[in-house]
């Protein structure tokens, strides 16, 4: 823990040209959101947390030292990210059953999405060790109140996979979700990733957010296949990218039996029988286990 009595000094922070001291805080792991990407974007009590804090644990301690030089703090930074965390979360644990006061903080927004936070605050809670939230930053809440579309509710899926088949077949068990879809995805795979959804999910409106909160923060509104082909012939975009796409529209209806034939047989051109079954799942609305029987018979046709 830091130091007290009259030969140490007080914690600190400096903001729009000013020094503030840091009041103490409690014991416990402060989970502190910072930003994404303007570094104005942060609360004073995120400051005053990080200041006052034993230690700040960090996926990348480069990223974490500019925003804290930024506002004068100096408190110790401690690696904490996936390749370590096994190894490193027992001795933060013992830190934190001694009284310590420890930050957590992510690469930028709110730690435990998408960073090996999760784990730290679950065996946290698990030994008895009171966890604290400091909100700020989120790209996902960033990228959903810029889209246009439905915000009541939402599902946050993340990085989908990076191959075409697997992707296609997580959409699909994504598809029948009643809220608006929102994903991370990188640069050079969000032209692709957009017609596999629209492949999947039919022609539904989406919106690619770019860059949110810094200089060149661009958000384009378009439905999934007007959307992949600017992408697919501009090239990649630069930047980080949250990708939003609209609900199903309700009451959409299920497919009759030759629909369903017709898209199992187009599906069945490019992929295997599982994977068929689940893409058309996914766009009919249909349970996956009888599409996966008919798909089933199909394939077994067309090898006669």
């Amino acid at each position: 823990m830091k130091p007290s009595g009259p030969d140490s000094s007080q914690p600190s922070f400096t903001a729009f040209g000013l020094k503030a001291e840091a009041e103490p805080i409690s014991p416990g792991l402060h989970v502190v959101a910072t930003p994404i990407g303007n570094l104005r974007d942060i609360s004073f009590r995120a400051l005053a947390t990080l200041a006052a804090a034993d230690a700040v644990l960090a996926e990348d301690t480069r990223v974490t030292k500019t925003l804290l030089a930024h506002y004068g703090i100096s408190t110790p930074l401690v690696a904490y990210h996936e390749h370590n965390a096994a190894v490193v979360r027992p001795h933060l644990l013992a830190r934190l059953q001694s009284g310590a006061s420890l930050a957590l903080v992510s690469d930028a927004g709110t730690p435990l999405v998408s960073d090996p936070g999760f784990k730290l605050v679950a065996d946290a809670v698990a030994e008895g060790i009171t966890v604290y939230s400091v909100p700020g930053a989120s790209a996902v809440l960033a990228g959903l109140v810029v889209a246009g579309l439905p915000t009541d509710r939402f599902f946050f899926e993340g990085f989908l996979p990076q191959k075409s088949a697997a992707r296609r077949q997580r959409i699909a068990e994504l598809a029948a979700i009643p809220g608006t879809l929102v994903f991370f995805e990188s640069p050079r795979r969000v032209a692709e990733c957009c017609t596999d959804l629209a492949a999947v999910l039919g022609n539904r409106p989406a919106a690619m957010a770019r860059e949110l909160t810094k200089h060149f923060e661009t958000v384009r509104r378009a439905p999934l296949l007007d959307l992949a082909a600017a992408l697919t012939e501009e090239g990649p975009p630069k930047g980080e990218i949250v990708l939003l796409v609209g609900p199903p529209e309700e009451g959409a209806s299920v497919a009759g039996v030759d629909d369903l034939d017709a898209r199992l047989h187009k599906a069945l051109e490019t992929l295997s029988v599982k994977d068929a079954a689940s893409v058309v799942a996914g766009e009919t609305g249909q349970p996956r286990r009888k599409v996966y029987a008919r798909a089933v018979e199909l394939a077994a046709g067309r090898e006669r």
